[in-house]
This record gives structure tokens, C-alpha cells and sequence, in this order.
């Protein structure tokens, strides 16, 4: 599964495969339109997980481990850091 910048989902997913649109910021969980997200996007590609699902804007289930990372929403499935 791939994700953009913002830790949306641009394609897979855990809901059938469907592609799937960000709508919401990865790392702060808010809306994507009207505000600038130039930060949290530094933020996600240099060190940060995404923490909040960009689909649902639900907090996900993230797991951080030497190797790489990984983040969970319940609805929306798993992604992960490429390792």
C-alpha cells in the first residue's frame, strides 16, 4: 500500500482495495483544506509516523521498532515504513 506525503492512502487500503483520497492530515489529524500543512509533512517524511488515519481522520495504532514503523486504523488497515 502506498502513502503520500501527508499519510493519505493512494492506493490499497484495507477496505477492499479501494483507492482512497487524503482528506485529513496524517500527523495532526486535521482537514486538509484551508490550512497549511507544509510542517506536518516535514515532519512526516523525515521522522514521524503518520498518527491519525488521512481517510477517517481516526487516531491509528502506531508501532515504532528499529527497523521501520507501522500504523493501524481500524477501518482503513495497515501501513507500513518500507523497511
Amino acid at each position: 500500500m502506498a502513502w503520500s506525503e501527508m499519510g493519505g492512502v493512494v492506493s490499497g487500503g484495507g477496505s477492499g482495495g479501494v483507492a482512497e483520497a487524503a482528506v485529513y492530515c496524517g500527523y495532526c489529524g486535521k482537514d486538509l483544506a484551508g490550512l497549511d500543512h507544509s510542517a506536518c509533512a516535514l515532519r512526516l517524511r523525515v521522522i514521524d509516523p503518520p498518527r491519525f488515519c488521512s481517510a477517517c481522520a481516526r487516531r491509528m495504532v502506531v508501532q515504532v521498532t528499529p527497523a521501520g514503523w507501522s500504523a493501524t486504523c481500524s477501518r482503513h488497515g495497515e501501513i507500513a515504513s518500507a523497511r
